[in-house]
């Protein structure tokens, strides 16, 4: 059914028909909708959960580890300051394979205070063992959600997954979404079962004490499992789009790259400006394109590769900053290339931090300093430079 809704709500409707048993957060600017909603819906009847009302972020992700511990589907969502506080608890998450979800609404980390979006929330926990998602739009943040639950749930994989969506420009933006009914959703999506969960009857310890002689093993199986997502992302994906229609590529995605030259690369809703950037070079006779990102962990390496391969240059957009270092997206697309014999000249370029805008100009700017010379490293400042 085609619905005009606020991401938040779109999000909220999204996790609905999951059926998750047990749903805690704590309210958190720009999260906080997201779980307003979903308590309206419990409250009303409609969804059968129960919404946990905890003191803090880190309560509410230690409610939906034990949740998902006793093999409960399990739900949380959160944001910047919130989500570093879960940190600890992540890591716990992961480490005992629990194959839960979080939805992260990004928003920039503080000090100063900033509300607003960027990429460094998620980006501090690319190594905490979780499956990361990044969505473009509302359509594919609702989507997003029944894909995440299916990949995460697959026994061989036994992970939690992280799907991130922009804080502000997805969450409060009201877009035309296609929601899924429950009874497609119950076909797509199978009662969770899980491999191991506390049970009276059978007891065992999870989230043990691990010596030096095993703790290795724990990191290497979590690799393990990551490498093995990879493939399940594809074919969810494609599950999703035999079903639903709808398809956003896979791990990456492409737009107008047949014969492009120069390509951006970015992740979530900053792709849908760069779309419109390219058809206005390409109206301008230029050989733009794009490759969206939408899967970071694990990361797909070898998609990129084989998309770029043969292109001139690329524009690494990224929304975080490794302080003190540099891209880290960029950095692991040019890791990516390292085995190979040829690799396109690679900018990482640092914008939209704390929310700043990014308009077409500004892209289009960026292009045409990237065209005219080699940049490694453009830090962007958009406001006085580039607008």
């Amino acid at each position: 059914m085609k619905e005009f809704l606020e991401g938040s709500m779109a999000v909220a409707l999204g996790v609905s028909v999951c059926k998750p048993h047990v749903i805690s957060a704590y309210p958190i600017t720009p999260q906080t909708h997201i779980v307003e909603h979903l308590s309206e819906l419990v409250a009303d009847g409609d969804l059968k959960s129960q919404f946990i009302n905890v003191e803090s972020e880190f309560g509410a992700a230690s409610v939906v580890l034990g949740a998902a511990s006793a093999g409960a589907r399990a739900f949380s969502a959160t944001t910047s300051q919130g989500l570093l506080l879960m940190g600890e608890v992540l890591f716990n998450i992961s480490g005992m394979r629990l194959p839960l979800v979080i939805t992260v609404a990004n928003r920039a980390v503080s000090a100063p205070i900033n509300i607003w979006n960027d990429h460094s929330d998620a980006m501090i926990f690319r190594d905490a063992g979780w499956i990361m998602l990044f969505a473009e739009d509302n359509q594919e943040v609702h989507d997003m959600h029944i894909q995440a639950y299916k990949i995460g749930e697959t026994p061989e994989i036994s992970l939690p997954v992280m799907v991130n969506m922009d804080g502000f420009i997805l969450t409060h933006a009201y877009e035309p979404v296609d929601t899924i009914d429950q009874e497609d959703a119950d076909e797509f999506l199978p009662p969770f079962n899980p491999v191991v969960k506390l049970d009276v009857e059978n007891p065992l310890t999870m989230g043990p004490l691990a010596e030096p002689q095993w703790y290795l093993e724990t990191r290497y199986r979590i690799q393990e499992a990551m490498l093995e997502a990879k493939p399940l992302v594809k074919q969810v994906a494609k599950e999703f789009k035999d079903k639903f229609g709808r398809w956003y590529g896979d791990v990456i995605d492409t737009y107008r790259m047949d014969d492009a030259e120069i390509v951006y690369v970015a992740m979530g809703s900053i792709c849908g400006t760069i779309k419109d950037t390219v058809d206005t070079l390409r109206d301008k006779g230029e050989k733009a394109g794009l490759l969206k990102i939408r899967l970071y962990r694990p990361f797909p390496g070898d998609e990129i590769v084989e998309a770029l391969k043969d292109k001139k240059k690329v524009i690494v957009l990224e929304k975080a900053v490794s302080l003190g270092a540099s891209g880290m997206l960029s950095d692991e697309i040019k890791a990516a290339f390292y085995p190979t014999q040829h690799r396109p000249e690679i900018s990482s370029t640092f914008g939209g931090l704390g929310g700043r805008d990014i308009s077409q100009a500004s892209l289009a700017k960026l292009y045409d300093r990237v065209k005219g010379e080699r940049q490694d490293n453009i830090f962007v400042d958009l406001k006085t430079e580039l607008v």
